[in-house]
C-alpha cells in the first residue's frame, strides 16, 4: 500500500512536470525539485550508461533495470507524457483566450518556486550569491532573445530536442522557451498535437540525446558543488519571471507556420501603461488571484512532498 501511494504521488508529479514543460516559461525541472525528486531523477538518467548496456547484453534484464532505477523513471515519465499530450491543447486555448490571467498564474508558480529552492541551500555565501546573480543575468539573457526563423528539417528538430531537454530538467529555464527562441515550439507542439510520428520520433530521440549527454555533467555538479547549484538555478528561476510577466506590449510581429500573426518582440510594462497602450483590460485584480493560486498550489505540493518523505523516513 506504501509503495502503490508512493507511485501515484510520483505519476501526478510527472503529470506537473508535462503540464510545466509545455509551457513556455516554466520549467518541469522545478517541479521536480520542490517535490523532492530531482537528485534520484538526474541520478537515474545519468544511470543509462555502458554498464546498463552490458547488463542488458547480458540478459540481466532485472539488474539492468534496477540499475537505472527503472520503476521509479517508468511511472515518471508515463506522468509527464500524460500530461504533455493532454494538456497541449488545454494550454494553447489558456494561452489565446486567458493569457494575462494564465501568465500571472505562471509567475506566482515560479516566485515561490525560486523561494523553496533558495531555501535548500545550506550555506549561503560570496561565491553562492555571485552564482545566484550570475543565474538570474543569465536566465534574463536568455529570455530577452529574439525568436528566430529556422529549418523544419528532422535533423534540426533533433537538435532542437538535445537542446531543449537540457533546459527542461533545469529548474527556472523552460525547455519549450528555448524551443520558442529556436524557432520550433509552434512546429513541434503543433506535430504532437496532430500525430505527426516522424516529427514527434526524431524529437523524442534528440531529446533521449541530449538527456542522457547532460544528466552526467548536472549529477557530477549536485554531488560536488551542491550549495553554488541551488544558487545558480534559484537565480535561473528569478531571471526566468522576465519571461513570464502577464502584461507585455508587441513591438513586432511575426508570421507563424499557420499563417497567423503573432509577437515576435515584446516589451514588459506595468499594467496601467498596458491599459493606457493598447486599451485592453489589465485584469490586475484577477492577475493578483491567480498569481495567488500559483504560489498556494506550489506551496502545496512543497507540503505533501514533506510529508511523504517524512512517512517514508
Amino acid at each position: 500500500m506504501k509503495n502503490i501511494t508512493f507511485y501515484l504521488l510520483l505519476l501526478l508529479k510527472g503529470m506537473a512536470m508535462g503540464g510545466a514543460d509545455v509551457v513556455p516559461g516554466v520549467s518541469g525541472g522545478t517541479i521536480a525539485f520542490i517535490t523532492g525528486i530531482y537528485e534520484r531523477l538526474v541520478g537515474a538518467i545519468k544511470n543509462v550508461d555502458l554498464q546498463f548496456v552490458r547488463l542488458v547484453f547480458k540478459g540481466q534484464i532485472a539488474q539492468a533495470w534496477k540499475h537505472i532505477d527503472g520503476t521509479f523513471l517508468i511511472v515518471l515519465f508515463s506522468g509527464i507524457v500524460i500530461s504533455v499530450f493532454s494538456l497541449v491543447r488545454v494550454i494553447h486555448y489558456l494561452l489565446e483566450a486567458y493569457p494575462i490571467q494564465l501568465w500571472a498564474f505562471f509567475f506566482g508558480l515560479i516566485v515561490i518556486s525560486a523561494v523553496l529552492v533558495a531555501r535548500q541551500n545550506k550555506q549561503w555565501n560570496a561565491i553562492n550569491f555571485l552564482g545566484l546573480l550570475a543565474g538570474t543575468a543569465a536566465a534574463w539573457l536568455i529570455t530577452s532573445a529574439t525568436p528566430s526563423q529556422t529549418p523544419n528539417d528532422l535533423w534540426f528538430v533533433f537538435l532542437a530536442g538535445a537542446i531543449a531537454i537540457c533546459a527542461m530538467i533545469l529548474p527556472g529555464i523552460s525547455g519549450a522557451f528555448i524551443l520558442l527562441i529556436l524557432g520550433k515550439y509552434a512546429y513541434i507542439f503543433g506535430a504532437i498535437k496532430d500525430f505527426k510520428v516522424d516529427v514527434a520520433l526524431v524529437f523524442v530521440l534528440g531529446c533521449l540525446t541530449g538527456l542522457l549527454s547532460f544528466a552526467r555533467l548536472l549529477s557530477w555538479l549536485l554531488k560536488h558543488h551542491w550549495n553554488l547549484v541551488v544558487a545558480v538555478l534559484s537565480g535561473f528561476m528569478l531571471g526566468s519571471l522576465n519571461k513570464v510577466w502577464p502584461w507585455k506590449v508587441a513591438l513586432t510581429y511575426r508570421i507563424n507556420s499557420a499563417g497567423e500573426q503573432v509577437p515576435l518582440v515584446e516589451k514588459n510594462v506595468l499594467p496601467t501603461d498596458y491599459l493606457a497602450e493598447t486599451g485592453n483590460e489589465p485584469y490586475f485584480l484577477q492577475s493578483l488571484l491567480f498569481a495567488a493560486l500559483g504560489i498556494l498550489i506550489v506551496a502545496a505540493i512543497e507540503k505533501v512532498a514533506q510529508l511523504s518523505r517524512s512517512a517514508r523516513a
